[in-house]
């Protein structure tokens, strides 16, 4: 959680003199309350034989967030049960619990889809994610807002790799300099979908630091607090 005292614009960007017509979003964290993924691993990690205090997990998990820099899953194998860490096993464990609730579903998510469906935008999604998150966010309303898809288990790609973006666009039948992608991670979002031609946009919850440096928040073309912050930004980056 934030500290109160951050002073944090209300969103930054630099302007990009393009027209977007796709905007693309994160599961995790942008559409959903991440720490269920974070809960998962901790008690894979645990099954696995691992033990440590919560503060101890909080503490690499928020080193994680921090540095935008790592694989989650790799530095928190690595990290309670060593260098030969079974990270597939542990990925089989995790994805026991790694599902998503309906108290999960961010509030501000279906006004915000609502008034870029309204607006003339085309929504697409693409995550790191089992192609089972599908109906979860079939239960929440979510799937009519979404015309493609970029599901890794789905496409046999996943992120940091440009591939998945790359794929994905394809799919949509769209240029990259016509899309955003929303994402809360730089490593797994903002960088790779940069190298795809995307223009960005950094959601700072989930995964995302605490405190953003200033370094990291000029590497996306904007950076919100607020998803519903995301249309008046769109209009900026058009």
């Amino acid at each position: 959680m934030r500290s109160p005292e951050r002073q944090q614009p209300a969103a930054y960007y630099p302007g990009v003199p393009e027209a977007i017509d796709h905007v693309f979003l994160d599961i995790g964290g942008v559409l959903y309350d991440d720490r269920v993924y974070a809960e998962a691993w901790r008690r894979a990690l645990r099954e696995a034989g691992s033990t440590f205090t919560d503060a101890a997990f909080e503490e690499e998990y928020a080193a994680c967030r921090a540095a935008q820099d790592r694989s989650f899953r790799l530095h928190l194998a690595t990290a309670f049960l060593g260098p030969d860490a079974d990270v597939r096993a542990l990925e089989t464990l995790a994805a026991r619990y790694w599902h998503y609730p309906p108290s999960a579903l961010h509030t501000d998510v279906v006004p915000t889809l609502t008034e870029l469906r309204d607006e003339g935008y085309r929504l697409g999604v693409i995550a790191n994610q089992p192609s089972q998150v599908r109906a979860a966010m079939e239960r929440d309303g979510l799937v009519p807002f979404f015309e493609v898809w970029g599901v890794s288990d789905d496409l046999g790609l996943h992120k940091p790799d440009p591939a998945l973006f790359r794929r994905t666009l394809e799919l949509a039948a769209t240029d990259g300099e016509q899309t955003v992608m929303v994402g809360d991670r730089l490593d797994y979002d903002m960088r790779p979908a940069r190298a795809a031609g995307m223009h960005t946009v950094w959601l700072l919850r989930g995964e995302a630091p605490d405190d953003p440096t200033p370094a990291q928040l000029a590497e996306p073309d904007a950076a919100i607090e607020e998803l519903q912050q995301l249309p008046g930004v769109l209009v900026e980056l058009s």
